[in-house]
């Protein structure tokens, strides 16, 4: 079969048409989830291949969404789901055995793990388009492509192209608005939705751009002590770099100066060096903003979505726990977002979401704010720093926590319900790591989990419920989503598989 070029007017046309499929898709299963349709996942992260080498273990996220699995609870749901490398059954056995309502075997029928048997660092998404038998079990394992759509984790113009070839709907943003989600395009989304933002300057190419913006934005913030320069494309925040302003000349030209201190930047990312990040500047430009500073500052994230419909909608806010140099880089996050504030977040990422509604965002995605408390009036400012226009380190504690329990996100109070009416909290982590724990399988931490009582139940709802378990005993790296009934207890779960993770750990080089 010939298919039209990547990116040519006929993939953009059968595209579009493939699209108008999604709001009836939508409407039936919304209506009757018990309905026969096929969910297919390819968990690729297509995004720039030097900004993820800086991930460790990072070939691993594609079993960040794993939780998908949990759509089958409902018994005549399908799920294909796709991977680079064969997933360890210890970890697909895990998430079966999460489901609750539906016989795991029953669910292990409904379900089609696929694998590329490729390990190389190129998208997951592009290696399926260069194995058309793969392509043809993928169909195979669809009973009614008609119902039946593609979900991933971000949408590149490699995943418009498999979504063509495959002839399902891909539900994501569509890759022709991928500018909306960078850091230029997101300030400009930001001023249109009318809210708050660092002072800075987008739409910048090359060395000599950012030269000029960081010169015009000291002389328009008196005493401002740093700036932050962002690659368009930059990943969990180690795309950024602090310009310091300390010993700049307060009279005459700035510029020679600037171009002095310029290569000694301080980059986020820990193996970053300045030609290589000014070669990425080149090809994707960015941005440089006023780094926002204060004594009380905060990290909350507003998550939203639009769906199928074009409906924007808030699904959840998040105070986002970050590390790095300067505190710009993604570790983890706990819902909700303070209470103090958690209301106006939702309100400024609605704004947000409804703007990108308007541009014809479709999907998941997420607002990241700084937000500064005046010492004197007490008030938060909330400062819109970038939008994340896919999934992202929020999506799948959320989700998780919505598909265990059944409840719902309350806008009202920013709080979330089970259907008894009790609120749950999670602190959740993409990070918890230790060289201590390399050598640890999968089916070590579920039995220390079960040993320890550390391991979700179903009837009290509260637990721990481990990801990226795969990066485990290479990297000695691995996710967790701890619930609770309250924060407390969210974070005393979370402490408590740390010190039991590192309590087996020495016990085991003791044995050695």
């Amino acid at each position: 079969m010939q298919h039209p070029a990547p990116s040519s007017p006929a993939e953009l046309a059968a595209f579009e048409t493939l699209k108008l499929r999604l709001p009836e898709l939508f409407r039936e299963v919304s209506a009757n989830p018990r309905i026969e349709h096929t969910v297919l996942v390819v968990p690729s992260l297509s995004l720039n291949a030097e900004e993820l080498a800086k991930v460790t273990g990072v070939h691993h996220y594609e079993e960040r969404l794993l939780y998908m699995l949990m759509l089958l609870r409902q018994p005549r749901t399908h799920l294909v789901y796709v991977t680079s490398q064969p997933l360890n059954p210890s970890i697909v056995d895990y998430y079966l055995h999460l489901l609750s309502g539906v016989p795991g075997s029953h669910a292990r029928r409904r379900l089609t793990l696929l694998s590329c048997l490729d390990a190389s660092p190129i998208p997951l998404t592009e290696k399926i388009l260069r194995r058309p038998l793969l392509q043809k079990r993928i169909l195979e394992a669809i009973p009614d492509r008609r119902m039946a759509h593609l979900s991933v984790f971000n949408a590149s113009p490699l995943e418009r192209t498999l979504s063509v070839r495959l002839g399902l709907p891909l539900y994501a943003n569509d890759p022709g608005l991928y500018d909306l989600g960078t850091k230029s395009g997101c300030r400009e989304v930001f001023r249109e939705a009318g809210v708050l933002l660092p002072d800075g300057i987008e739409r910048l190419r090359d060395e000599g751009d950012v030269v000029d913006a960081i010169d015009t934005l000291i002389g328009r913030n008196v005493g401002v002590r740093r700036l932050v320069v962002k690659l368009n494309d930059g990943f969990s925040g180690e795309g950024n770099a602090i310009f310091p302003v300390t010993g700049c000349p307060e009279t005459g030209d700035r510029k020679p100066w600037i171009r002095s201190t310029l290569p000694h930047l301080r980059f986020e990312a820990p193996r970053e060096r300045y030609d290589s990040y000014m070669q990425k500047y080149n090809e994707m430009g960015g941005v440089v903003e006023v780094f926002v500073e204060g004594e009380e500052k905060k990290s909350p994230s507003c998550q939203s979505r639009v769906n199928a419909l074009g409906d924007p909608m808030t699904i959840s806010t998040h105070d986002q726990v970050l590390g790095g140099p300067s505190g710009q880089v993604f570790l983890g996050c706990t819902f909700p977002a303070a209470r103090e504030y958690r209301l106006d977040i939702q309100d400024a990422g609605f704004k947000v979401a409804r703007v990108l509604a308007q541009r014809g965002v479709v999907g998941r995605f997420s607002t990241d704010f700084v937000s500064v408390k005046n010492p004197k009036s007490g008030v938060w400012d909330h400062y819109a720093i970038e939008v994340n226009l896919r999934k992202g380190g929020t999506t799948h504690p959320f989700l998780t926590l919505k598909f265990l329990t059944d409840g719902t996100y309350d806008t009202t109070t920013g709080l979330f319900y089970t259907p008894s009416e009790k609120e749950k909290y999670y602190y959740a982590s993409d990070t918890l790591n230790s060289d201590h724990y390399k050598g640890l399988s999968p089916d070590d931490l579920i039995n220390i989990a079960v040993y320890h009582g550390l391991h979700f139940h179903g009837a009290t709802e509260r637990g721990v419920v481990f990801h990226l378990m795969g990066a485990l005993s290479e990297f000695g790296k691995l996710g967790l989503v701890c619930i609770g009934d309250n924060p407390q207890q969210a974070m005393f779960l979370y402490n408590k598989t740390v010190g039991v993770l590192n309590q087996e750990a020495a016990r085991l080089r003791e044995a050695m």
